[in-house]
């Protein structure tokens, strides 16, 4: 019996073990793994699973996320996608089944948004290029080559934006350095005022450039500033607690801003600054004559901005509130809807849809080619955007921009010659005494102690007189200080006045010139036989006895190129442009005519013309008036229209 048990267990035992050399000699099946590379660009990175080489079996489903930097947006996924569920999408996922490269690709945001300046916009739009309209005078739209703008600034004649690499571009107007912003880095906010250009870096100060002779400029010693704004001449700096800062021109309270707190946002202009409360309630201080700082009842406010004479207000519902000067309708924003930012300038006000439309409210036209009415008239004159007439009885009669009161000569008499300048008018009457109106920012208006003046002239910040006796008075300022210095001249017998320099005619038909010269507009020595001159911003005209015409100083535009006119009475000069009255009555013109200044082919009859900076007037032979220019565009862009 026991030999039998042990005979059995043996069997057993060889049976499992002949068994389990039979499993084990069956092959094993792999398992068969995958690599996946994993990069991004410049503007985000993949959060999940990261940026490296990672191995996974077959058939994995890998989750992807990819996360852009602030500023950016995620474009799509580029390399191998063939398993990629959807290469649009940030969040998505990827099949393993073979080895993978991808790459997740980033673009910089550019967010719409409109700046407004003296007299043109700025729109930046998505693709990072900006569009602008408007006054064009001095290049301040000159924007069509700008590329990788994250940020615009408008201020009264320049422009300035924001790059994505940090550094700034400005175009425009540049006397008082204002557009030297080509050294700036690190920059992270710019705002544009009247006549400087602030900028914040990425550390929390300021640098700032341009007109300082209120201290505005003087930012240096500020920090912890998170937003920056510029007015006519103050600069604003917002703090990282909420407390606001301001240096420069402070006659109306405009920089008396220590006790505002829990301000998330500030905006400035002409003699006023506004701060938007982090309860969307607003606060203002400075000039209210218009009642552009009444902004005490606003609530839900969720920006601000501030025009030269008007303060605008966007709601969280995408409506608008405005309060200030009207004169133009720039207040008229009360029908507005789903705006998402505003912005103001001088005359307009400008605002951008959910949809990156844009509308305007106000405009840049003046009514300074309003002339068609106009009877009895002896003598015209054309300054930047207001026209002046001399009626046969010595009374006078002026149309256009009037912000300084250069329209109001309504009660003048015994006037025997007019002349307008940059922002003002002024009269010879015939006792040999001047009288003048409108701006006065330079002393360009004080000639009431003037006597035996037979003929003036203005320029845009200076005014000059001829007295009888062949010598010359000035007032005012220009940028180089020396355009007034006309003491020693004698035998003049005509002045002429342009931007910051002065030109006279002798009795002998030689010419004098002094002031700024850096286009040459004072080389005129050499001028003989010259019966009559004129003077643009920085060009001079000069006509001759023979009816010819000569011309010096800039000629970017063609307004120097008169040298085929024949047959001339009588010429006048433009900020860009020179027009030119033939014996005939009819009229010829060169320069500038962005707006239509210099379309005066079907003018018959004339007997004199004027020029201004974007307009041309005639008087017929009737005593009446004709007008051309001032046909300046507004902005009817889509901002998310890429740029052609």
């Amino acid at each position: 019996m026991k030999n039998r048990i042990i005979s059995i267990s043996l069997t057993v035992a060889l049976i499992l073990s002949v068994g389990l050399i039979g499993c084990g000699s069956e092959e094993v099946p792999e398992i068969t793994e995958y690599n996946l590379t994993i990069s991004s660009t410049e503007g985000g990175e993949v959060t999940s699973p990261g940026e490296e080489t990672f191995t996974y079996d077959e058939g994995k489903v890998v989750n992807l996320l990819a996360t852009p930097h602030e500023h950016y947006d995620f474009v799509n996924w580029t390399g191998d996608v063939s398993t990629i569920a959807d290469v649009d999408s940030a969040v998505t996922t990827i099949i393993m089944d073979d080895n993978y490269s991808i790459t997740a690709n980033f673009a910089r945001k550019y967010t719409p948004m409109v700046a407004a300046g003296d007299d043109h916009t700025v729109g930046l739009k998505s693709d990072g290029t900006v569009v602008a309209v408007g006054w064009n005078h001095i290049g301040q739209c000159n924007v069509g080559d700008w590329t990788d703008i994250v940020q615009v600034g408008a201020g009264g004649l320049h422009t300035v934006g924001l790059k994505s690499d940090d550094t700034v571009v400005a175009v425009g107007w540049n006397a008082f350095g204002q557009c030297n912003v080509g050294g700036w880095m690190n920059i992270t906010q710019v705002a544009a005022g009247v006549v400087l250009s602030v900028g914040l870096k990425a550390d929390g100060t300021v640098i700032a450039v341009g007109r300082n002779e209120y201290g505005q400029c003087e930012v240096s010693g500020w920090m912890d500033i998170v937003q920056v704004a510029a007015g006519h001449s103050h600069t604003v700096g917002l703090k990282n607690d909420g407390r606001v800062v301001a240096v420069g021109w402070d006659e109306f309270g405009q920089c008396n801003l220590t006790g505002w707190t829990d301000i998330v946002q500030v905006a400035a202009a002409g003699p006023h600054t506004v701060g938007l409360k982090s309860d969307g309630t607003v606060v203002a201080a400075g000039w209210n004559a218009h009642g552009e700082c009444n902004v005490g009842g606003w609530t839900d406010i969720i920006q601000v901005a501030a025009g030269r004479w008007d303060m605008v207000g966007l709601k969280s519902d995408g409506t608008v509130v405005a309060v200030g000067w009207n004169e133009y309708g720039q207040c008229n924003v009360s029908s507005w809807t789903d705006i998402t930012q505003v912005a103001a300038g001088y005359k307009q006000t400008v605002g951008l849809k959910d949809d990156g439309t844009v509308i305007t409210a106000g405009g840049y036209y003046y009514g300074q080619c309003n002339v068609s009415d106009w009877i009895d008239i002896g003598q015209v004159a054309a300054g930047s955007a207001h026209t002046v007439g001399l009626k046969s009885d010595g009374t006078v009669v002026a149309v256009g921009l009037n912000d300084g009161g250069q329209c109001e000569v309504s009660g003048w008499t015994d006037i025997t010659q007019v002349v307008a300048g940059g922002n003002e008018a002024v009269g010879v009457k015939s006792d040999g005494t001047v009288v003048a109106t409108g701006g006065n920012y330079f002393g360009q208006s004080i000639v009431a102690g003037w006597t035996d003046i037979v003929q003036v002239a203005a320029g845009t910040t200076h005014t000059v007189g001829l007295r009888s006796d062949g010598t010359v008075v000035a007032v005012g300022n220009n940028p180089t200080a020396v355009g007034c210095n006309v003491t020693g001249w004698t035998n003049i017998v005509q002045v002429a006045a342009g931007a910051g320099y002065t030109v006279g005619v002798k009795n002998s038909g030689s010419v004098v010139a002094v002031g700024d010269n850096n286009y040459g507009q004072c080389n005129v020595d050499n001028w003989t036989d010259i019966t009559q001159l004129v003077a643009g911003a920085v060009h001079t005209v000069g006509l001759r006895s023979d009816g010819t015409v000569v011309a010096v100083g800039w000629n970017g535009l063609g307004q120097c190129n008169v040298s085929g006119w024949t047959n001339i009475i009588q010429v006048a000069g433009g900020w860009y442009h020179t027009v030119g009255v033939k014996a005939d009555g009819t009229v010829v013109a060169v320069g500038d005519n962005s707006y239509g200044e210099c379309e005066v082919g079907g003018w018959t009859n004339i007997t004199q013309v004027t020029a201004g900076v974007m307009h041309t007037v005639g008087l017929k032979a009737d005593g009446t008036v004709v007008a051309v220019g001032a046909e300046v565009e507004l902005p009817t862009w889509n901002l998310t229209e890429a740029t052609p």
